[in-house]
């Protein structure tokens, strides 16, 4: 410092000194309207100017070397910490359930009875509908009478067989003949049980769409619906990606925004292939429907969180710079100066998974160092600025 002073103040005394004799021979020769020796005055004055400019330069970069008047940019960083990360993958889905059935008949013939209204709630194996037998039960009943005789015709035969009296084939006969009886009772009893249509599972009737006195065709003409909405889900095609990362148990949020409702949820089935046309694989998160407002095919959301890490260093997306070649940057404050003075440093990055305006950081940061935050588009490296406290 004393090297700077020394010259500054010999220059302040130079010209203190020369200023009063240089006044009035200036004045003589103003007088005497010399132009030569003006000339030559000015020529030498200005060589001074020229000289004294420079040394002050000079004067000027040693005390901005000093810090005496340096200009630093104002910054405002933050500091790096760990936190719980989790990130979610939200999907498009569809509510579901797996007890909506529209039942068709099993048996060709006339409908005649209904034991149901629309809307009303039924109990497991409930009798719903009837359809005209065509002579099944009659018919039934002619092969009850034969069952009867054969029964009878070959339990004597064989305690006469028993009795070594008669011949086998006689025996064989008899047997043959009871049991293809009873084959044609169960059989004509199957199809009478196919007249009566049951409740498959316990639900509420939603619609009925064929009418009495209507002929029935199987697999044709629907009788009913039957849904159950106590058990419901949603379902959703998830990119074969995200294959490792979710699974039975991986908890998930489901939104429905027709009814503005949210229900938190967990994966409860993955499926076992991937799809060939779009390389999906099917997820389904159980649902909550006490009040059964929730109603098959409804659109919903999926969140499912897929990534979970209780240490995460964190930071905004703002701070992030790129290099020319992509990599991500940002400028860490070191070396620490009085009234919170620092120099940048640039510091590459491995980025992880992001959410919403936060990304997680998996290398070249640690917790505790000043991250520079606003006025980060000005900065270079190596160089000095000031911190502002918020």
């Amino acid at each position: 410092m004393k090297k700077i002073i020394y010259p500054l103040s010999l220059i302040l005394l130079f010209i203190t000194c020369s200023q009063q004799s240089t006044e009035s021979s200036n004045k003589s020769l103003v007088e005497d309207n010399d132009l030569a020796e003006l000339i030559t005055k000015r020529t030498y004055y200005t060589k001074q100017i020229n000289d004294l400019s420079l040394e002050l330069d000079n004067i000027n970069s040693a005390i901005d070397a000093l810090g005496g008047t340096e200009k630093r940019q104002l910054i405002t960083a933050f500091k790096s910490k760990k936190q719980p990360f989790e990130h979610q993958l939200e999907i498009q889905a569809n509510i579901k359930t797996r007890q909506n059935v529209l039942i068709y008949p099993e048996f060709a013939g006339r409908l005649i009875k209904l034991k149901v209204e629309e809307g009303q709630k039924v109990k497991k194996g409930t009798l719903l509908a009837i359809i005209e037998d065509a002579g099944l039960k009659d018919q039934l009943d002619q092969i009850k009478l034969q069952l009867d005789l054969t029964k009878t015709t070959f339990e004597r035969t064989k305690r006469l067989w028993d009795q070594k009296i008669g011949s086998e084939m006689m025996y064989l006969e008899a047997q043959t003949r009871y049991k293809a009886a009873k084959k044609q009772v169960s059989q004509i009893r199957q199809q009478l049980a196919k007249t009566k249509i049951y409740a498959p599972f316990s639900g509420v009737i939603d619609e009925i769409p064929a009418r009495l006195g209507s002929n029935l065709i199987p697999g044709v003409t629907p009788v009913l619906r039957i849904v159950n909405l106590n058990s419901m889900f949603a379902e959703s095609d998830v990119p074969e990606n995200y294959l490792p990362n979710i699974t039975k148990g991986s908890k998930a949020t489901v939104t429905i925004p027709a009814l503005n409702l949210v229900q938190k949820t967990q994966v409860h089935q993955t499926g076992n292939f991937i799809s060939a046309t779009n390389r999906t694989f099917r997820v389904e998160a159980r649902l909550e429907n006490p009040e059964g407002i929730i109603k098959p095919n409804l659109n919903a959301r999926l969140s499912i969180i897929d990534y979970y890490n209780p240490e995460a260093i964190m930071i905004p997306l703002r701070v992030i710079r790129e290099n020319a070649n992509g990599q991500p940057y940002v400028f860490i404050l070191s070396n620490p100066e009085e009234d919170n003075g620092y120099t940048t440093e640039k510091r590459m990055i491995v980025l992880g998974k992001s959410k919403e305006e936060m990304i997680e950081i998996l290398e070249g940061l640690e917790i505790d160092e000043l991250i520079a935050d606003e006025g980060v588009s000005l900065l270079v490296s190596n160089q000095k600025v000031k911190r502002i406290l918020e």
